[in-house]
């Protein structure tokens, strides 16, 4: 699986760490920046990056970090189809995957450490989406309203 992973300067660290692990499990890693640390950037040029892949790449996963993540769900959530929350707990991640179908995880790396950090998106990479007819038929109206 193809991850598309980027983080602003309050996520750059946590992003840098995560990357060689998701290597190691198999992922093919495109890191969308930033390429170094730079206390003037701005979390929306990463995030519409990683956004704007994963959406023309449906098989695809993103990663998005920022220091409290709440910027980076936000920015993510503004490209068409993509579906993104913080992964604050490993429920929460599962959940979502399994019934709301995310494709973009945002991490929020002043509250998340590392290894937080990798559990919740081993989480989000390996659980699988439930595909329940309740379940498409939500993601079909907010389809709809994104038209």
């Amino acid at each position: 699986m193809k991850v598309f992973i980027g983080a602003d300067h309050r996520g750059f660290q946590l992003k840098e760490l995560l990357k060689p692990w998701l290597t190691v499990q198999g992922y093919e890693v495109v890191d969308c920046g930033n390429d170094s640390y730079d206390k003037d950037d701005d979390f929306p040029d990463f995030t519409f990056s990683v956004a704007d892949r994963v959406a023309s790449e449906p098989a695809s996963r993103g990663i998005v970090v920022c220091g409290s993540g709440g910027g980076v769900v936000i920015a993510a959530n503004k490209v068409s189809g993509i579906r993104s929350t913080m992964g604050v707990h490993v429920g929460e991640v599962r959940h979502n995957r399994e019934h709301n179908d995310i494709n973009v995880l945002s991490i929020g790396a002043d509250h998340t450490t590392e290894l937080i950090a990798i559990k919740l998106i081993k989480t989000f990479l390996e659980t699988k989406y439930e595909n329940k007819e309740r379940f498409v038929r939500r993601l079909k109206k907010i389809e709809e309203r994104e038209k």
